[in-house]
C-alpha cells in the first residue's frame, strides 16, 4: 500500500526479530596456513573437535593423498565439531606465511564463568595442555579493577588466539 512500510520478520529461535534477509545459521571459519593438516590436528586438540573424514573411497588422508600430485596433497583440511554444534574449522594452504597480527581471532573460553585464582589457574591449566601440542605464549594479562584474566597465545603456524 502506497506510503505504509511493511516490514519483514524472520523467526529466530523463538522471538520474531525483524530482518531483511534470511538468518544465517552456519559459519566456517578459515585459516590460511602453510601444512593444513598439522595446524587441524591442533585445533581438533584445542577445541574437542575431529578431523574431517576422508573423501568416498578412502580410509585416510594419506591414501586420498597419495593420488594427488606431490604439489596438491595436504592443500586442505577441516575440523569439526562432533556434535554439530559448533563452527566447522577450514584450513587451507596458501603459498605465503603470516607477517602480521592476525585481523580476527579465537577467543577459547577455557576459563568461562571463573573469577580471580580460579579463573588464572584454569587459563594457565590449559596453556600447559596446549603447549606440547604447538602453541606458544604471547602475553599473559592479570586480572584488575575491570577485566578478568587472559592468556594470548599462538597456534603452531603463528596465528594469535585467546584463552579467556
Amino acid at each position: 500500500m502506497p506510503g505504509r512500510r511493511l516490514e519483514f520478520r524472520c523467526s529466530l529461535a523463538a522471538a520474531q526479530v525483524p530482518c531483511g534477509m534470511a538468518v544465517i545459521r552456519d559459519v566456517q571459519v578459515t585459516f590460511d596456513c602453510e601444512s593444513p593438516r598439522r595446524v587441524a590436528r591442533f585445533w581438533c586438540e584445542v577445541m574437542g573437535y575431529e578431523l574431517a573424514a576422508p573423501p568416498d573411497g578412502f580410509s585416510s588422508w594419506e591414501e586420498f593423498d597419495r593420488t594427488l600430485p606431490e604439489a596438491d596433497r595436504d592443500s586442505w583440511a577441516a575440523a569439526q565439531d562432533p556434535t554439530g554444534n559448533r563452527p566447522r574449522l577450514f584450513f587451507q594452504r596458501v603459498p605465503e606465511t603470516k607477517v602480521v597480527k592476525n585481523r580476527v581471532h579465537l577467543d577459547v573460553r577455557a576459563g568461562a564463568g571463573l573469577v580471580g585464582e580460579e579463573r588464572l589457574a584454569a587459563l594457565l591449566a590449559e596453556e600447559q595442555r596446549l603447549i606440547p601440542l604447538g602453541a606458544k605464549r604471547v602475553l599473559l594479562q592479570y586480572a584488575d579493577d575491570e577485566n578478568e584474566s587472559c592468556l594470548t597465545m599462538q597456534d603452531p603456524e603463528g596465528n594469535e588466539f585467546c584463552l579467556d
